[in-house]
């Protein structure tokens, strides 16, 4: 099976990766998993680095030269290379340990073609670059983002590297954000898929250049791809001088969310 992707489009390598983490998450759930303990109030489990290697394999089997960045494996392979997927096996790892589903898996391949697969709906949300869909039960549906849930994740996990002039709690008290929005914090990047499927009208978070991290790539790319409108949370594009995240279904609330942002700052 993992073969058959060897001559497929990188879409279809990045939603095979990203199904195939997301079985292994899905049949060990529920299993007392030991913590592995790294630093910070973070750990991982067997469960992360078993979802990875399945990953893995899928990548290696269809993409043997590429490169690639494992949340639990780091680094193999050159990682100035042009072809370079980013991997995060089970976004959410807290959740899953103490047995909530809200969970993620993310699969992708730098400036290019994404996945993010959601182990207990089935649902795979995925980018070939230019376009974005859902897939589910064996259909492809297009990706159409919309603010009409009002609904707006926030995270407030750390670190918080701008918590000077930002901080996602002060948000929350926000006059503006109170009558116009509801909060949501579920903790993982699943949520970001929410944005460009419409489950969600935004998302927010601190942090720096997180186009490269494992967590977010997967989920920054399908939302690109969707249409929604993606920048850090200083306005300014998502790159190497980032600001964090602010990903909005549309132009307007983007605007209402970066306004009140930089209310808080004054």
């Amino acid at each position: 099976m993992i073969n058959s992707y060897a001559g497929s489009g990188d879409a279809e390598v990045a939603i095979a990766g990203a199904r195939a983490g997301a079985e292994v998450v899905r049949n060990m759930y529920g299993q007392r998993l030991t913590h592995v303990d790294k630093g910070g109030g973070d750990f991982s489990t067997a469960a992360d680095v078993e979802a990875e290697k399945a990953i893995l394999g899928v990548i290696r089997a269809a993409r043997p030269c590429d490169a690639v960045l494992g949340e639990e494996g780091g680094q193999q392979g050159a990682a100035d290379t042009v072809r370079h997927w980013l991997v995060d096996p089970l976004c959410g790892t807290l959740n899953y340990a103490v047995g909530n589903m809200l969970v993620a898996v993310n699969v992708a391949l730098r400036n290019g073609a994404a996945a993010v697969a959601d182990p207990f709906s089935g649902e795979v949300f995925f980018t070939d670059g230019e376009t974005a869909w859902v897939r589910h039960g064996g259909l492809d549906e297009r990706l159409v983002p919309t603010p009409a849930t009002r609904l707006v994740d926030v995270n407030l996990d750390p670190p918080f590297p701008h918590a000077h002039g930002f901080r996602a709690v002060d948000l929350l008290a926000h006059p503006e954000f109170v009558e116009r929005f509801r909060p949501r914090a579920v903790s993982t990047t699943l949520a970001l898929a929410w944005v460009a499927a419409g489950k969600r009208a935004a998302y927010v978070t601190d942090g720096g250049d997180l186009s490269g991290s494992v967590h977010f790539a997967a989920g920054i790319a399908v939302c690109r791809a969707a249409g929604c409108v993606v920048t850090g949370i200083d306005g300014a594009p998502v790159g190497q001088a980032g600001h964090g995240l602010v990903m909005a279904a549309d132009a307007e609330t983007h605007g209402l969310l970066m306004s009140m942002i930089r209310s808080r700052r004054l």
